[in-house]
C-alpha cells in the first residue's frame, strides 16, 4: 500500500493517508495495556460532506495543546491541505511515528518512521522545545490508494524515544467512507 505524503514539507514514504486515524473499543483496549494510556472521550470533529466523514480523539491521559485542519473534505480530491498547530510537551529531538490502519476491523498497515533523531534532521518540527509552540501548513498530496467504502479505524502515536516507552501524542482519527471511489 505505497504512497506519498508530503508532511512537514518533506515527503515520507510508504505511508497511506495519514490523517484518517482511528481505534475500535478493542483497539483502544489493547493499546491501553500495552502502553498505560486512557482515551478521552471527547471527539473533535475535522469534516463531513457526502462521501466522506473525519473525527479524532486523543487516546492518551494528558491534556494537548493541538489542532489539525483538513481540506477539502472529499475522497475525490487528489491534493488536501493540512494545518497543524501543536505544543509539544517535551523537547523534540528524537521523534519516532507508529501508524496503525484498521479497516472494517483488518489491520491494513502498520508504519513506523523516525523523523527526528537529533543529527541532520530534515523536518521543521525537530529542535521544538517543550512549550513551544510548532506550526505549519502542508500538502497531503494524492493517495494511489482508491478506498473503499467503509469504516478507517487507524491510530498516530509519536514517542520521544526508540522503545515506544515515551509517548508525545496518540491520536486516534476516524474515516467513514461514504461511497466507493473507483
Amino acid at each position: 500500500m505505497p504512497s506519498c505524503l508530503h508532511f512537514w514539507n518533506t515527503r515520507v514514504d510508504c505511508v497511506t493517508v495519514v490523517c484518517f486515524l482511528s481505534a475500535s473499543e478493542n483497539i483502544i483496549s489493547d493499546l491501553r495495556g500495552a502502553h498505560k494510556h486512557t482515551c478521552k472521550s471527547r471527539s473533535e470533529f475535522l469534516c463531513t460532506s457526502s462521501d466522506l466523514e473525519l473525527s479524532y480523539t486523543f487516546c492518551d491521559s494528558t491534556a494537548h495543546t493541538f489542532m489539525f485542519n483538513l481540506t477539502p473534505c472529499s475522497m475525490n480530491k487528489s491534493v488536501w491541505k493540512a494545518a497543524l498547530t501543536w505544543i509539544p510537551r517535551s523537547d523534540i529531538t528524537f521523534l519516532k511515528i507508529v501508524f496503525n490502519v484498521w479497516y472494517e476491523g483488518a489491520n491494513a498497515l502498520h508504519w513506523k518512521e523516525i523523523l527526528c533523531s537529533g543529527s541532520d534532521d530534515i523536518y521543521s518540527v525537530c529542535g521544538t522545545l517543550k512549550g513551544e509552540s510548532f506550526a505549519t501548513v502542508f500538502d497531503i498530496k494524492g493517495s494511489r490508494i482508491q478506498f473503499p467504502k467503509g469504516n478507517y479505524n487507524i491510530i498516530l502515536q509519536s514517542f520521544s524515544d526508540d522503545s515506544d516507552n515515551n509517548i508525545l501524542m496518540c491520536l486516534n482519527f476516524t474515516m467513514i467512507v461514504k461511497q466507493d471511489t473507483f
